[in-house]
């Protein structure tokens, strides 16, 4: 596993530099600190931009404290881990009860971080062999502020339109960026390329039939359970299409 990417947040700048010279010398695992934030708001703003494994949170600060801020992160799509590190100790229920996976005390004893970010690389490998394992039949989709699962057995089929995939399912259309190469390297074993812009559902392949197509002529197109739309078909792509519907 690669460097795990952390936040400091700390209103006091000595506190994040101890904590950064500290980090350094953590060998396993080892740790970079990615970005650093004085107040919950900053925190939020490098939330919003970039992915972190862990957030280490001092709870006291002014304006939203870090008990505050934990619980807002649970609106984030892929919130960090949270390790608070802070001087008070009278906190730690609340924070275990905001899912914390530790809680230090100021000052900060190397041996005391290390084993947090033990905890926090266990839970990364953990997350991250199960979206390895989910890839495969789900698809993360971001759609107007929120992340939304999509089951690879629901899509219909891929195009690139611009700079977007188009995902199709019998319900509805869904924006994607990704690249389209990269859909048919991954699911190839379920989607067919019938076009340079299109990759199709194999299991709904219902029908290939001769199309005049307004912009290309007379041509070839594919029609898909659960779908009135057409999908142009390429000549170069006709054969494999064909055997597709005939296997």
């Amino acid at each position: 596993m690669s460097l795990l990417q952390l936040m400091v947040v700390d209103d006091e700048a000595l506190a994040r530099s101890r904590l950064r010279t500290l980090l350094a010398q953590c060998v396993h695992p080892a740790a970079a600190v990615g970005g650093e934030a004085a107040n919950a708001v900053q925190a939020m703003e490098l939330l919003r931009r970039q992915h972190f494994d862990a957030i280490l949170l001092d709870v006291h600060m002014p304006g939203a404290d870090g008990l505050a801020l934990a619980g807002a992160m649970r609106s984030l799509p892929e919130p960090p881990v949270i390790v608070f590190v802070t001087a008070h100790a009278e906190h730690a229920v609340k924070a275990f009860e905001l899912e914390a996976v530790d809680y230090l005390t100021k000052p900060v004893r190397l041996e005391r971080l290390q084993t947090a970010l033990q905890k926090v690389e266990r839970i990364a490998r953990a997350a991250q062999a199960e979206q390895s394992h989910s890839t495969d039949d789900i698809l993360l989709i971001q759609d107007r502020g929120r992340t939304e699962r999509v089951p690879l057995s629901e899509v219909l089929y891929f195009k690139a339109e611009l700079k977007y995939i188009t995902v199709r399912t019998a319900a509805r259309s869904y924006i994607l960026e990704a690249s389209l190469s990269d859909l048919e390297e991954r699911h190839a074993a379920h989607f067919l390329r019938v076009h340079r812009n299109a990759l199709v559902a194999r299991r709904a392949l219902r029908a290939l039939e001769k199309h005049i197509d307004p912009i290309e002529g007379e041509g070839w197109a594919v029609r898909l359970n659960g779908l009135d739309e057409l999908l142009a078909v390429s000549r170069r792509q006709l054969t494999a299409v064909r055997d597709a519907l005939a296997g």
